[in-house]
């Protein structure tokens, strides 16, 4: 295709101060493809300045990129997010239910509440840094067995430079348990002169439930559902 003089000229002109082919394109509102561009200037010289022009442009483009991808990746997590609900929402539902409450109560203790010990008839216990999993265990409770909040005592374990009454009144807003079940705190002597980095980190607090019959039943439920997991052979 011939393209005329005047035009020829001006796509010269604007390559010689440094414009790039698609600038070239948008200037002149023209769609000639970049090849024929480079062939029209393949003997304009380009300012000394053009390298780190087209460097700077390359970096920007990269930058822009980047912030695409981003808002792309957060879009693509949203909608996954939005999935996951939809699925879960009615299974998550089911723990309303006594059977299923039991059984995640049972999981729970299994992963993070003391074991039974014939030695002593002291009940069980369960800590934890998590809120989330210290409500879930009371309110589990709560809901499975005949549940008695006077077999309940709490301790709040902590670092040495942590403000105990404040750790205290954290755990208590968390557990809606009076004052009058926690113990005094304990301090882990080995952090001692160690400040606390993590100003988040609310201390551990350790939950006692003098029942040593609701350990026997939630043991013996977690066992009972290994074996029924376990009987069933490998996954296909």
């Amino acid at each position: 295709m011939r393209y005329s003089k005047k035009l020829i000229n001006q796509i010269r002109h604007l390559r010689s101060i440094g414009k790039t082919y698609g600038e070239i394109q948008q200037i002149l509102q023209i769609h000639i493809p970049k090849s024929s561009l480079s062939w029209q200037c393949k003997d304009v010289l380009l300012p000394h300045n053009y390298r780190k022009r087209i460097d700077r442009l390359n970096l920007q483009g990269l930058a822009k990129g980047r912030r695409i991808a981003l808002e792309m990746n957060k879009i693509k997590r949203e909608e996954f997010s939005k999935q996951l609900l939809v699925r879960n929402k009615p299974i998550a539902e089911n723990i309303h239910t006594v059977t299923t409450a039991k059984i995640a109560l049972a999981m729970l203790c299994l992963g993070e509440a003391s074991k039974y010990n014939p030695k002593t008839n002291a009940g069980f216990y369960l800590g934890s840094s998590n809120p989330i999993i210290i409500t879930l265990f009371l309110k589990l409770l709560e809901k499975c067995f005949p549940f008695d909040r006077k077999k309940i005592r709490c301790t709040v374990q902590c670092r040495a430079d942590q403000n105990m009454k404040e750790l205290q009144k954290y755990w208590r807003h968390v557990t809606n348990i009076s004052a009058s079940q926690f113990y005094k705190p304990q301090i882990d002597p080995r952090t001692k002169g160690k400040p606390t980095n993590n100003t988040e980190y609310k201390g551990v607090l350790r939950v006692d439930y003098f029942d040593r019959n609701v350990q026997l039943e939630l043991e013996s439920l977690a066992e009972l559902v290994y074996n029924q997991v376990h009987s069933s052979g490998p996954v296909a």
